[in-house]
């Protein structure tokens, strides 16, 4: 086992501390304010149990806000849950502007 190895792809680079650029002034700030794992958007099962169980039941949505995630509302499958989910990664990075 290689020293300081991490798993994961080789050719992807670690998303434990995201890139910080040197010249920006509010850099460390910005940093501090992303969702964990760049995701803006989730979403979780009403009645608890993994999020692929039962695909007909409904899903509670929640969105990054800077600090916390907070409700957005319900969706009724899965899939409806998903779409929603998508639809903010096309303009993920927008808020931050």
């Amino acid at each position: 086992m290689g020293k300081h190895s991490r798993p994961g792809p080789p050719n992807q680079p670690s998303r434990a501390i995201p890139h910080a650029d040197a010249g920006d002034p509010l850099a460390s700030y910005r940093k501090r304010r992303r969702p964990p794992l760049d995701l803006y958007r989730r979403h979780r099962p009403l009645h608890g149990g993994g999020s692929h169980l039962r695909p007909e039941e409904p899903r509670a949505l929640e969105e990054w806000n800077g600090f916390t995630y907070e409700p957005a509302g319900t969706a009724p499958t899965l899939a409806d849950a998903e779409r929603w989910v998508k639809e903010q990664t096309l303009n993920a990075h927008d808020w931050q502007a």
